[in-house]
């Protein structure tokens, strides 16, 4: 036992005579390792706040169009419908037994390049995201009045607007619109919480009020004398003839197959009904090849750090000469030695993969409150799951590997060292 003890103070002295250049050994490791389980990390977050984009939701309804489509246009407000939905569809709908509530949505003006939807209070009462967290009101009130208009918060923050404001929307989808309904301002009257959705990047008013602005427009442009004032358009009450989507809530969702199959066969028009989760899972498959590419170059960036690792193990073996002649003095074998050098690279290993969950723990709590508030991006701090655990522990296996080199190699030079003290004697 004194002799092991003799034998670990000497490798730790060693090691601390040796301090610089393995601190900077450990530092390159611990900024490969931070990369790898960063990128890791970041996959799995993206991913569940991907598909958690809409959640609570149990069919999304279209005119018929593929189910990647319909969650485009609805969900992520990307690409138009292929057709409308008659309201009296929506009401028929609306009104079937199995149904617990619906949603109707209306797309197809702007706002300086952000979609402009419009719906009604069930949205705000209805629609969920995350782990079915509802939305909620940062500032001011859900429209209430026939030209108010609610904004999501990326919205509010990139154009810098506040309760009160007033806006124009522009007719059609575009960034860029010549068509622009100046006869009829918004106000703000609320702006959303953030949620890391699309739900930021949009502008909502009632399905009036999109009825009101387009009273008197053709083909896109506006009638002169047909189109109506504000004083007029608040006199008359508006029913859509037509919306783009619905969003259903089954009063029991083991109905959800039954109902999609009903709606797809529906009578009166042509109907697409798409499960979201399904959908979006699709979606993320075709995705999700460039963060795989992500995975692979921080794994290779690692694979490097480690060869590294082994290739300066390797250049200060001929100064380590005599501290193998004084560990073979004292009765260390060479089998020891060698394991000395071996255990060297899985502390390195294991100190690099400490200071890099600390470093990643610490970046993510310090940076998730402003990634969230300026860029919309939801990075929650939480446990390791297995697969960060396992490329986590993957780490200090492979050093292990890589050790072996320098290991055999030092095991070789104590074994001649050993027959040289023989053959003097």
């Amino acid at each position: 036992m004194s002799k092991l003890r003799l034998t670990l103070s000497l490798a730790t002295a060693s090691l601390w005579y040796r301090r610089r250049v393995l601190a900077m050994v450990c530092l390159t490791l611990t900024l490969s390792v931070t990369l790898l389980l960063g990128i890791q990390y970041l996959r799995t977050e993206v991913r569940q706040s991907f598909t958690s984009t809409i959640s609570g939701t149990d069919l999304i309804v279209g005119a018929r169009s593929g189910q990647l489509n319909l969650l485009l246009y609805t969900v992520f407000h990307i690409g138009d419908a292929t057709n409308n939905i008659r309201w009296s569809s929506f009401g028929q709908i609306e009104n079937d037994p199995r149904v617990d509530w619906a949603v109707p949505i209306s797309l197809g003006d702007s706002y300086q390049g952000y979609r402009v939807v419009s719906t009604n209070g069930q949205f705000l009462k209805r629609f969920q995201y995350g782990n079915d967290q509802p939305l909620e009101l940062a500032h001011g009130q859900w429209f209430s009045n026939l030209f108010d208009v609610t904004l999501g918060a990326g919205v509010a923050r990139q154009l810098q607007h506040q309760v009160g404001d007033q806006i124009v929307l522009s007719h059609g989808g575009g960034r860029t619109s010549f068509s622009n309904h100046t006869d009829l301002p918004f106000r703000v009257s609320g702006i959303l919480e953030t949620t890391g959705t699309p739900i930021d990047q949009a502008v909502y008013i009632s399905l009036e009020a999109m009825e009101a602005m387009h009273v008197g427009w053709k083909s896109g442009v506006a009638i002169p004398g047909r189109t109506l004032s504000p004083s007029s358009a608040e006199a008359r009450s508006f029913t859509p003839d037509a919306i783009t989507a619905m969003l259903l809530g089954l009063k029991h969702p083991i109905m959800t197959f039954q109902l999609q199959r009903e709606l797809s066969q529906f009578p009166d028009e042509p109907l697409s009904a798409i499960l979201p989760g399904v959908a979006l899972s699709e979606l993320w498959r075709m995705m999700g090849q460039f963060e795989q590419v992500l995975l692979g170059i921080s794994v290779f960036v690692v694979a490097t750090s480690l060869i590294g690792l082994m290739a300066v193990l390797l250049t200060i073996q001929s100064q380590r000469h005599r501290e193998v002649a004084i560990l073979r003095a004292v009765g260390t074998s060479p089998g020891l030695i060698a394991g000395l050098y071996s255990l060297e690279c899985v502390v390195l290993a294991l100190v690099s993969c400490g200071f890099s969950v600390l470093i990643g723990a610490a970046a993510i709590f310090t940076l998730s409150p402003w990634l969230l508030s300026h860029y919309g991006i939801h990075i929650g701090l939480r446990a390791l799951n297995p697969d960060e655990w396992l490329l986590l522990g993957m780490v200090p296996v492979v050093a292990f590997i890589v050790s072996l080199a320098p290991a055999w190699h030092h095991w070789r030079k104590s074994r001649a060292l050993s027959f040289g003290n023989s053959d003097s004697n």
